[in-house]
């Protein structure tokens, strides 16, 4: 069993950076591909970024690349999202997840463990 715990969110003007952090309990982590999703008001849960067992193979949704940067430190069973130059639509409920499943897939039922959000929100 996983547990995860995101912090870091908050309210920002837009063109500004937060720095997500997810930290993990009971199992390890290490071996897991990691997760950042996002829900914002009437929209679908969504993959942000993921990121290998390794860090060495990294994924982002198209409108977040360049801003995003996912990575994580095996060593502290931690998770990070740095989120630069941001936008009012990345205002969001933001979750980390364990692919705990090993599916491989980058959707909401493809992750196993979840944790239980934390809120970003961008003004104009």
């Amino acid at each position: 069993q996983v547990q995860l715990v995101e912090s870091g969110g908050g309210l920002v003007q837009a063109g500004g950076s937060l720095r997500l952090s997810c930290a993990a309990s009971g199992r390890t982590v290490s071996s897991y591909r990691m997760g950042w999703f996002r829900q914002a008001p009437g929209k679908e849960r969504e993959i942000v970024a993921s990121i290998s067992w390794s860090g060495g193979s990294t994924y982002y949704k198209d409108s977040v690349k360049g801003r995003f940067t996912i990575s994580r430190d095996n060593t502290k069973n931690t998770l990070y999202l740095q989120m630069n130059s941001l936008k009012p639509e990345d205002t969001a409920i933001y979750y980390c997840a364990a692919d705990t499943y090993l599916t491989g897939g980058l959707g909401p039922s493809d992750f196993g463990s979840w944790g239980q959000g934390t809120q970003v929100t961008v003004s104009s």
